[in-house]
Order: C-alpha cells, then sequence, then structure tokens
C-alpha cells in the first residue's frame, strides 16, 4: 500500500500554478501511482489568488485536510502564507523569494508585508525553503523556467513516491523542443538549491 502524499500548490494567476499541478499529476500517473488534482481559481485569471492540491498514494480523493500537507509550494510569499493552514511543523513550505503585488496593494487597499516579515512567520508553521526561482531561471537560460525551478526543489525533497527523473522527464514532455534544455537545467539547479538550503537547517 502506497504513503499518502499531500502536496499543495499556491500563486497568483498566470504564473503557472496550474499547469505546475497538471504536470505533478501526469507525473503520478507517468510514475505508476494513484494521483488526485484539484484546483481553486481566485476572483481574476490573472491577478488573483490561486491554489492546487496533488494527493499521491494511498488516497481517494483531492482535498488536502488542514495541518495535512507534506509540501507546499508557493510562487509567490505571501501565497505561501495565505494557504499556511495546511502546514504543521514539518511541512517543507517551498517559495519564490520574489513578491507580486496584487492589484489591491497597487490600488492603495493594502500593504504588502516585509519578506523578513512573512519568512518569519513561515517558519513558525513548517521548514521554509526561500528560492530565488527568478535568478535561478535566468541562470538556466530563461525567466519562463521559474515553476521548473520550483518543481525541481519539490523533487529534491524526496516526498514524491517516484524518482525525481519521472517528474523531469513528465515536464520535458510536455514542452517545445527548444525549450527542453533550459528547463531541464532550470529543475537540477531548484533541486540543488533546495538541498543547499537543506544542509543549513
Amino acid at each position: 500500500m502506497n504513503k499518502k502524499v499531500n502536496i499543495v500548490l499556491a500563486g497568483v494567476g498566470g504564473q503557472g500554478v496550474v499547469t505546475a499541478a497538471n504536470l505533478l499529476g501526469k507525473a503520478g500517473i507517468n510514475g505508476k501511482v494513484n494521483v488526485f488534482t484539484s484546483e481553486i481559481h481566485g476572483m481574476a485569471q490573472r491577478g488573483g489568488s490561486v491554489s492546487c492540491t496533488v494527493r499521491m498514494g494511498d488516497v481517494s480523493g483531492p482535498l488536502v485536510p488542514n495541518g495535512g500537507a507534506d509540501v507546499i509550494v508557493s510562487t509567490e510569499p505571501v501565497e505561501a502564507l495565505r494557504y499556511i493552514t495546511y502546514a504543521h511543523k514539518k511541512t517543507k513550505i517551498i517559495t519564490d523569494t520574489n513578491p507580486l503585488i496584487p492589484f489591491t496593494v497597487a490600488v492603495g487597499g493594502e500593504i504588502y508585508p516585509s519578506l523578513e516579515d512573512i519568512f518569519s512567520e513561515l517558519k513558525m508553521y513548517g521548514e521554509l525553503y526561500p528560492i530565488d526561482a527568478l535568478k535561478i531561471a535566468e541562470n538556466a537560460g530563461a525567466v519562463i523556467t521559474r515553476n521548473s525551478v520550483l518543481l525541481g526543489a519539490l523533487a529534491g525533497t524526496d516526498v514524491l513516491p517516484f524518482p525525481s527523473e519521472v517528474l523531469l522527464e513528465t515536464i520535458l514532455e510536455n514542452i517545445p523542443e527548444k525549450y527542453k534544455m533550459v528547463n531541464k537545467n532550470a529543475f537540477v539547479q531548484g533541486m540543488n538549491a533546495y538541498k543547499k538550503i537543506k544542509q543549513k537547517i
């Protein structure tokens, strides 16, 4: 009987959160494990809060209970905090360090907290792995590979019930040939970034 793996992905509309969840779902199928995914869109496709859940193994539905996430992967720091109710003390919280200021802040309705405050609070709920996915993606060769960076970091946790190569191969199967090498580089660098932080904790 397979173990249960609960993953929550969070971010802002337009950042590829749903795409990342779909890739994880396909990787689960390729890895021959039971998998369920779900997605919740915010008020706007672009600029609104978006979250997805991915459950693998001995599970019978897509919903992750509060306090039940093994990993939270967020493309935006505040969005990691928004979905922190899914975390427990050993949840691995992987987030891009680059804020995307929501339109509500841009028009003066809210104040975006400092990264220091966000990270301090996240550390109270789980193991924090802040990764500069933008910088790593640029080093890999293309800014659009930020999600591959974060998925590489996720693979580095060893939480997935299949080898990391299965996820990488699934990503590469679903993108045009000309982007395969930069996405592979981004994935590997993301995995290495996670492991580098892990060594310091």
